[in-house]
């Protein structure tokens, strides 16, 4: 690199990517773009953790060494048969145990708009859940105006209860 008077570095002529992704490398990243020197770390990073969980298996058994020899030589070729199909590092899809979302029959609009309990009044967005599980509008959203069969002093007692567990002290033995 040339240096100007100043101090000043040259600018460098535009390197393209040598796996010809179409993006411009750097001599820092071995005349890569930054995607692919990534990918290629990481890949070089699996396969030496590959290696050294394979080295750990064979070492751990305690089978003949005749055995060992030949699993170890089984094991790494796949291991770089693996490393070489695999360019860049696929995650496997994620599968989640939520079940489907419910059919239209089932879902909030088939069952029309959302009413008070009481006065069967819409309330929309705007209705108020009671813990006895059913909707009010404003009016009713009290539990003695809509005869909730909730029982508010047991949940409270337990919830008293709960929070401050009993404390009791040991005995001292008398002399």
């Amino acid at each position: 690199m040339e240096q100007n008077e100043t101090g000043c570095q040259a600018p460098q002529a535009s390197i393209l990517c040598v796996n010809n992704c179409g993006f411009f490398g750097t001599a820092t990243t071995m005349n890569m773009c930054s995607k692919c020197y990534k990918d290629l770390v990481l890949n070089q990073e699996q396969t030496k953790l590959a290696a050294s969980s394979i080295q750990s298996i064979v070492n751990g058994s305690s089978s003949s060494t005749s055995e060992n020899d030949s699993n170890a030589a089984a094991l790494t070729a796949k291991a770089h048969a693996v490393a070489a199909t695999s360019e860049t590092i696929v995650a496997p899809p994620q599968t989640t145990t939520a079940a489907a979302p419910p059919a239209s029959g089932t879902s909030q609009e088939a069952k029309g708009p959302t009413r008070c309990g009481t006065c069967r009044k819409r309330v929309g967005l705007t209705g108020f859940n009671c813990r006895c599980g059913t909707t009010f509008c404003a009016i009713h959203r009290y539990s003695d105006k809509h005869e909730c069969p909730f029982d508010y002093r047991t949940a409270a007692q337990e919830a008293i209860a709960k929070a401050n567990p009993v404390v009791k002290a040991e005995k001292i033995d008398k002399i």
